[in-house]
């Protein structure tokens, strides 16, 4: 692309060199510099890329996008001064391909719980209602037909806008991206243009990266503050969170609850393992996903469909024939009748949220068996709340690893037992070998006792010391149980 074109509505403090030139790449990790290319220079937590200028020119590249000019300037190469070079970055990309989130509809979710849950919903929402779709989520990427593994939950500007743009080349019309909270902080929505922007809730997490909830909340917030006046921000008023998220914005605010008062109100009539029959504005439909959380996922996947111009009808039909997410409330039975859930949530709120749904629809009959850990290298103010949470609302909890990635897994199990109440020290056991876990909880289970999976949900591998070994929680209950019923 010409280098002239690609600065286009750049704010740029100073120029060096020649702009008319072609730019073939652009690239902000200095080993991917190619001949021709533009390196963008990022201040980092943990290095400089202003440190790494004349590598990335050493592998060709021929234009620098830096905040400080390096100390020899070398003939023949363009430096672009600019204030903040992870802002810029964000538009050179949408610039350099061709600006593709102006020409789909853009829908982002965030929040702490739910984000791959309704965005997922919403991809399959509107494929149903005859669109073609990109969705871009922790559990995958898809382009209309074609699934791309997911790597970080919202991706780097340059990958995101490259698959924006092929989405615009394939024919697509809307795209639902998980916004997680590191995506926002690292300036990866720079230069992206969203038409609606939903938010679900905000509870504790990620207190490891963000170190006190007010940043976290500030950086969600911020999401909804950088949104255009003809956009829509749609906020979980039920959330103490969601009133604030509105504040600031320029953007059209609409409101949905269970609770109280809003915009779109739902209303769950009747519940269980199979499904629940819900009222949203007045209007009775059966859906297949279970649990209060799922209603608020699928209450703002209504509301985003409806402000995007269709028919409540017309989107409550397509919503009654929505399958389960994969590792949401994902629901098993063992040929010895022992009922499984499979479920992601590892945080203190997502793990309550799913205890309390199972809790509600079961009899008080049948026990409940919970098998959950905490990551390693990750936020450990949650673990002692997730111990509290687990032993508390379960007949027995069974504390075992996650990820432990680089840390000891009894050091984490440790951590999640400090938790425990002394009232419920007779209702738990610590396994660190997940498998044997798995396994205790299925010796423990009678026929119709429920057994939730905790933590991993659609993952199917276990990361330790750097390495990832293959996993599945749902694989792996299936097989233990068939070996022990024979």
């Amino acid at each position: 692309m010409n280098l002239e074109a690609l600065l286009n509505r750049i704010s740029v403090l100073e120029i060096i060199g020649n702009t008319s030139q072609n730019i073939s790449e652009i690239v902000f990790d200095s080993r991917k510099a190619v001949e021709d290319s533009m390196y963008v220079a990022l201040k980092g937590s943990v290095s400089d890329g202003h440190s790494f200028i004349a590598a990335a020119i050493e592998k060709g590249a021929k234009a620098i996008v830096c905040e400080d000019f390096p100390a020899n300037l070398e003939a023949k190469i363009i430096y672009i001064k600019v204030k903040d070079a992870s802002v810029t970055l964000g538009n050179l990309a949408a610039n350099f391909y061709g600006n593709p989130s102006e020409k789909l509809n853009l829908i982002g979710v965030t929040g702490t719980n739910g984000k791959t849950t309704t965005t997922t919903l919403l991809f399959d929402i509107f494929t149903q209602l005859g669109f073609k779709c990109a969705l871009v989520s922790t559990v995958e990427y898809r382009i209309a037909d074609e699934i791309i593994p997911s790597t970080h939950t919202t991706p780097d500007v340059i990958r995101l806008n490259q698959m924006l743009a092929k989405a615009v080349e394939k024919g697509c019309e809307y795209a639902f991206m998980e916004v997680s909270s590191h995506g926002i902080h690292q300036k990866r929505t720079e230069g992206l243009h969203f038409k609606i922007a939903g938010f679900t809730n905000l509870t504790h997490d990620h207190l490891d990266y963000h170190q006190t909830f007010g940043e976290y909340l500030k950086t969600k917030k911020r999401f909804f503050d950088e949104l255009n006046a003809d956009a829509v921000a749609i906020v979980n008023i039920d959330d103490k969170n969601g009133s604030v998220m509105l504040q600031n914005t320029k953007a059209v605010q609409k409101t949905y609850a269970l609770k109280t008062m809003a915009d779109y109100h739902g209303k769950i009539l009747e519940a269980d393992f199979n499904g629940m029959l819900l009222n949203f504005g007045g209007k009775e439909f059966w859906t297949t996903l279970t649990g209060k959380f799922n209603v608020y996922n699928l209450l703002l996947a209504f509301a985003i469909t409806v402000e995007s111009g269709f028919a409540e009808d017309e989107v409550l039909q397509a919503i009654s024939k929505l399958k389960r997410v994969k590792g949401r409330f994902e629901t098993l039975r063992s040929d010895g009748g022992i009922f499984i859930v499979v479920d992601y949530a590892h945080t203190p709120d997502a793990l309550e949220n799913i205890l309390d749904s199972i809790n509600e629809i079961r009899t008080k009959n049948e026990r409940l068996i919970t098998v959950f850990g905490c990551g390693g290298d990750r936020d450990n103010a949650k673990r002692p709340e997730m111990g509290k949470i687990a032993t508390r609302k379960s007949t027995l909890a069974i504390i075992t690893s996650d990820n432990p990635r680089s840390e000891n897994p009894e050091a984490i199990i440790k951590e999640i037992e400090a938790g425990v109440e002394p009232q419920n020290f007779s209702k738990y056991t610590s396994i660190p070998d997940r498998k044997e876990a798995i396994k205790m909880a299925l010796k423990f289970a009678e026929p119709r006792d429920i057994i939730l999976l905790a933590g991993k949900g659609h993952e199917n591998y276990q990361e330790i010391n750097g390495e990832k070994n293959h996993f599945d929680d749902k694989e792996m209950i299936l097989d233990l149980a068939r070996k022990m019923s024979k």
